[in-house]
């Protein structure tokens, strides 16, 4: 396994994909060119997300060839160097992987080393299933149902906050409702400007800012890059 999970693709003032590039470099060392899923895209076209994604991935010198240009997307992902999952909307993400059939795909592919790159939503269908994602159900996919590469749930974008005036649930209290209906399930909360590394060898939270982790029973708490993870695998 070598999988880069990423919360978000671009920091507050910051370039599209530029803090998490070195370790998108690390990861891909070896590839020449990305399969991307660009389904996540709603307001603009996949073409331009590849275009996006490309303009960045060139300058570690990477070629990026969308599945939404295929005869065949599952081929495509079966013959892939190494994959990347854009993010955007998770439900329009889910629903067009599965009616392509590239979840499993991409389950077998990731079980056999491909190195795989997600994002927001990217990272959320690397899960079990969908139903951490912070996003609408602007359509509605097959089921719930996700890669699960990992056998935890991620929350991209966890936010702490509770603004002023606001009187609707907290992201905390939204992954407790998870994990009460959910109960052996951990969820991890992954904040803004940070990445989990899944290898064989372990699990590793890469950025300065703490993970919140969610398991019910248990009360939240905090783990900071150099803890150990691998009870998230059940270790």
């Amino acid at each position: 396994m070598n999988v880069l999970l990423i919360s978000n693709s671009t920091n507050a003032g910051e370039e599209y994909l530029r803090y998490p590039l070195p370790e998108i470099a690390r990861v891909l060392q070896s590839v020449r060119e990305v399969v991307f899923v660009p389904y996540a895209a709603v307001t603009f076209s996949y073409a331009d997300y590849e275009r996006k994604v490309q303009a960045r991935l060139s300058e570690i010198g990477i070629r990026v060839r969308s599945v939404h240009r295929a005869a065949d997307p599952r081929r495509m992902i079966r013959e892939a160097e190494a994959i990347c999952v854009g993010g955007g909307n998770t439900f329009a993400l889910a629903k067009k992987m599965q009616e392509q059939g590239l979840m499993q795909a991409i389950l077998g592919k990731i079980r056999r080393g491909t190195p795989y790159v997600g994002w927001s939503a990217g990272s959320n269908v690397c899960c079990p299933t969908i139903s951490t994602t912070n996003d609408m159900p602007i359509v509605c996919p097959a089921s719930f149902r996700a890669i699960g590469a990992v056998p935890f749930q991620i929350n991209p974008h966890y936010l702490d906050a509770n603004p002023e005036g606001h009187a609707g649930e907290t992201r905390e209290q939204r992954i407790l409702e998870y994990i009460a209906a959910n109960p052996r399930r951990w969820v991890v909360g992954l904040r803004e400007g940070c990445m989990l590394h899944c290898t064989d060898e372990g699990l590793r939270l890469i950025g300065s800012r703490p993970m919140r982790i969610f398991r019910k029973g248990r009360e939240p708490r905090e783990v900071r890059a150099g803890d150990d993870l691998s009870f998230l695998f059940g270790k």
